[in-house]
């Protein structure tokens, strides 16, 4: 199904194939004739981007509600209830880990003897040795800040727990994209907008009165398995609205609202410390997502390929009367009599896709493996932030804002050196960040949140290339079922992405160095990939193989001329 992929990516690369296919010449006829981008488009691509938005806030909200927090062992020779995380006799009482205090050892006591003896004021030098032990179960916080890791009591040699939820969100995106793509196919774009919409939201309402860590997991899963499938349904419905020269661009702008949802995540996680309280604050006002059934259109597209022609008909004359433009009667009957036609023959075709396997099975596994190295490091990144220093919810925000420059760039750079140039060397530029963020430590805050947010630029900027560049590389009878399986394969890397901050604990820089690995080795692997740039989109597997040598398209002025290039 479209749906599926979980990205959007089978349709964005349809945004540049759709001007050419002639299955949507008609369609896309009526639309230029209506207005590609009207009073209609905009008003309810208006409303498509509030989903963009909450999407971000339930994709990755487990960033601050099962985040660690700063903490220390309590001292109980020192400590008292009023005592605070800074104490001037913690230079002997806790060890210095990673320019902090130690989160989970202290310095042992030396005489436990008088160490029992509660009239006794033992917190001298003189009573620590330089030998450590574990915490027990009482701990010293340096903010205000309620995650489950507090209430829940999950600390030190547990916080793997934390990590997993992560893990367990994405598995809930991996198994729920594929089902939401059916039932968007099945039921319309629309429909499954505002049920899922909906439903997470309830999901989420639910998972702030968790009264254990596992009652928390188990919504988490529900919750993402319910509200993946927004992101790929939003987008979706967006491109289908606009005409055929605005769906490059109607792609780039509601992919950025998502980027703005991380940033506001960022800001709310701030003002809202408490986990029940900002999973509420999230989730509650996306509960009214279920009046998309009343205020949006269901996509035209949709509606036609399930043959409910009239209701198509009757939403194409809607927009033509929002937008003020003329839309002849004979025109509707001939986008009809086009789309039984096409009907009839969608029903005999046969998709090869193993044929296709054997065509390609080096490319598919190069693009499998892109796509787990983009999902690695693109949502690896998104977690680390927190963790670079200074305040974690400015980082976090600037981590949602740096995408913006990422999105738009490939507007200016694919076309000019080409997608397979610009592709490499964005990975390339994110790969040399994230090493010489290792090389220069965490001391230099502002040196390695710049290197940081340049690296995020740019493995942005190379995922926004990949989104169009795969989608090019296939021939077109088998194009959406190899993306699906180049996006899926790449969720793996978004189920791992959670784990790395773990590799921290060994080694601080360890994620750093392994995003740097991974973009080097796949940055160079896609010079292996054919060039697609002004290059005729292949129909036949014979065209896909030879795209080294295809047609070129050039346009002269207003006129398209197409130029055989000899084939070897």
């Amino acid at each position: 199904s479209t749906a599926s992929n979980g990205f959007g990516v089978d349709s964005s690369a349809e945004n540049v194939e759709a001007a050419a296919a002639s299955e949507d010449n008609s369609l896309d006829a009526i639309l230029v004739r209506i207005g590609q981008f009207g009073r209609y488009q905009i008003i309810n691509y208006v409303l498509l981007c509030v989903p963009m938005v909450f999407n971000a806030f339930f994709s990755i909200s487990y960033v601050f509600t099962a985040s660690t927090v700063v903490h220390r062992c309590n001292i109980t020779q020192c400590d008292s209830p009023s005592s605070l995380y800074e104490e001037d006799w913690l230079n002997f009482t806790v060890p210095i880990k990673n320019s902090e205090w130690d989160a989970c050892n202290r310095y042992s006591a030396v005489n436990h003897t008088l160490l029992s003896d509660p009239s006794s004021d033992m917190c001298f030098p003189r009573f620590f040795d330089n030998r450590t032990e574990r915490c027990g179960n009482d701990f010293k916080f340096r903010d205000e800040e309620k995650t489950i890791s507090t209430e829940f009591g999950i600390f030190c040699s547990d916080e793997w727990m934390l990590s997993l939820v992560g893990t367990i969100n994405n598995v809930g995106q991996f198994i729920g994209i594929p089902i939401g793509g059916f039932f968007a196919d099945r039921y319309g774009r629309r429909t499954m907008l505002a049920f899922a919409g909906a439903l997470s939201a309830l999901m989420g309402i639910v998972r702030s009165l968790s009264s254990n860590y596992y009652m928390f997991m188990v919504f988490e899963f529900l919750d993402m398995a319910v509200g993946s499938t927004l992101f790929p349904t939003a987008f979706l419905l967006a491109i289908e609205l606009v005409g055929p020269k605005r769906r490059v661009a109607a792609a780039t702008i509601i992919t950025i609202f998502y980027a703005l949802g991380e940033a506001l995540l960022g800001f709310l996680a701030s003002q809202v410390q408490n986990w029940r309280w900002l999973l509420r604050v999230l989730y509650a006002p996306a509960i009214l997502q279920i009046l998309f059934l009343w205020i949006l259109p269901e996509s035209v597209r949709w509606l036609l390929s399930q043959g409910h022609e009239q209701r198509a008909a009757s939403v194409l004359r809607r927009a033509a009367k929002i937008n003020k433009r003329a839309l002849p009667e004979d025109q509707l009957d001939e986008l009809i009599a086009n789309n039984r036609t096409k009907l009839q023959q969608a029903n005999e075709s046969q998709y090869p896709i193993m044929q296709a396997a054997r065509f390609f099975i080096w490319r598919i596994a190069n693009c499998c493996f892109c796509w787990f190295t983009h999902t690695l490091i693109a949502l690896g990144l998104s977690l680390n932030s927190v963790n670079l220093g200074g305040s974690k919810y400015n980082n976090f925000m600037l981590n949602g804002v740096i995408q913006i420059p990422g999105l738009l760039l490939p507007l200016i750079i694919m076309d000019r050196i080409g997608r397979r140039y610009s592709l490499c060397a964005s990975m390339l530029i994110c790969a040399i960040c994230m090493g010489a963020s290792a090389a220069i430590g965490s001391d230099d805050y502002a040196g390695s949140l710049t290197l940081f947010l340049i690296g995020k630029l740019a493995i942005t900027c190379s995922f926004q290339i990949l989104y169009f560049f795969t989608s090019e590389i296939f021939p077109t009878n088998v194009r959406n079922s190899l993306l699906s399986l180049c996006s899926m394969v790449g969720r793996i890397g978004s189920m791992l992405a959670p784990q790395t901050p773990l590799l921290a604990k060994y080694y601080e820089h360890a994620p750093s160095i392994l995003f740097a690995t991974f973009a080097l080795v796949s940055g160079f692997l896609t010079l292996g990939f054919p060039e697609t740039a002004d290059k005729v989109l292949p129909t036949t597997m014979e065209d896909a193989r030879d795209l080294a040598v295809a047609r070129q398209v050039y346009a002269d002025d207003n006129e398209e001329q197409e130029e055989e290039v000899p084939r070897k």
